[in-house]
C-alpha cells in the first residue's frame, strides 16, 4: 500500500486569532490536493478554533503532558487536547528536548498517554551538528527513537495508522540549509529498518517517515524524491498558505502525473 504524503505544519509559538485566515486558506487549498494529507499543529489556544472551521485538514498539538491530570500548573494533558479537537500530537521535538530538558523516558511516557487518549503521534528524532560530524548520527538517532517510542507491546495493532516518525536534524532546523538528499536517504533507510525490527514488516513498512529542517517550496521536490521520505514536518514555511501549500504541491506532483 502506498500511503499519501503527510505534510504537517508546526506553528510553534506563533499565531493569534488573526492567523485563522491563514488556516482557512490552507484548508481550502488542501481540498484541491486530495492526494496529500495536510495537517496543522497550532498553539494550544488555536486548536479548537481551527478544528471548528477546518473541513479537510487535521489539527493537532505540539506537545502534551504524560499524566491524565493533576497538580501540573501550566501543563495540558492528552485528553484535554483531544477534547479541544486535536487528532494528533507532536512529541520529542528537539526544542522540547533541549529547551525543556525532556529525556527519552519522558517522551515515551507522553507517547503512551497520547495513544491512550486516542491520538495519533508524530515522534521526532534528530542529531546535533557535533554528533553528525562525529560520524555517529545514525546510531544516535536509532537509539533515541527506540528509547522514545512506546514499547511494541504498548502500541496498538494499527501502528501505521497511529504512528508517524519525523527526522529533524537539529543543525538543519531553522538554518535555511536542509540535510543533503544522501544524508536524508541514509537516515530514513535506517529508521525504516528499525521500525520493521520493532513492529514487523506489515506495520513497520507502512509507518510514514517525515523529513523536517529548512524545507521550502524551492527544495521540497528534491527532498520528496528521496526514498522513504513520506512527507514533511514544516516550521516557519507553514505560517503562510502560499509557502506551506507550495510544499504540499511538490509532494502531490508524483501522484498527479
Amino acid at each position: 500500500m502506498t500511503r499519501r504524503p503527510y505534510i504537517v505544519g508546526n506553528w510553534k509559538m506563533h499565531g493569534t486569532r488573526a492567523m485563522l485566515s491563514e488556516a482557512r486558506a490552507i484548508d481550502r487549498a488542501a481540498q484541491r490536493h486530495m492526494k496529500v494529507e495536510v495537517a496543522l499543529a497550532p498553539p494550544y489556544t488555536l486548536i479548537h478554533p481551527i478544528h471548528r472551521e477546518a473541513e479537510q485538514i487535521a489539527v493537532g498539538a505540539q506537545d502534551c503532558h504524560h499524566a491524565e491530570g493533576g497538580a501540573f500548573t501550566g501543563d495540558i494533558s492528552a485528553a484535554m487536547i483531544a477534547d479541544a479537537g486535536a487528532k494528533f500530537v507532536i512529541l520529542g521535538h528537539s526544542e522540547r528536548r533541549t529547551g525543556h530538558g525532556e529525556v527519552d523516558a519522558m517522551v515515551r511516557a507522553k507517547a503512551e498517554s497520547a495513544l491512550a487518549a486516542g491520538l495519533r503521534i508524530i515522534m521526532c528524532c534528530g542529531e546535533s551538528a557535533e554528533t553528525r560530524e562525529s560520524g555517529k548520527a545514525v546510531a544516535f538517532v536509532n537509539e533515541q527513537l527506540k528509547a522514545s517510542l512506546p514499547l511494541p507491546t504498548a502500541m496498538p495493532a494499527d501502528v501505521a495508522e497511529r504512528l508517524t516518525v519525523a527526522y529533524e536534524p537539529i543543525w538543519a532546523v531553522g538554518s535555511g540549509t536542509p540535510a543533503t538528499p544522501a544524508d536524508i536517504g541514509e537516515m530514513h533507510a535506517a529508521i525504516r529498518a528499525l521500525l520493521i525490527d520493532l513492529f514487523g514488516v506489515e506495520q513497520g513498512a507502512e509507518v510514514r517517515i517525515l523529513y523536517g529542517g529548512s524545507v521550502k517550496p524551492e527544495n521540497a521536490g528534491e527532498i520528496f524524491a528521496v526514498p522513504e521520505v513520506g512527507g514533511a514536518l514544516i516550521g516557519g514555511a507553514s505560517l503562510t498558505a502560499d509557502s506551506f501549500m507550495g510544499i504540499a504541491l511538490a509532494a502531490s506532483e508524483p501522484f498527479e502525473n
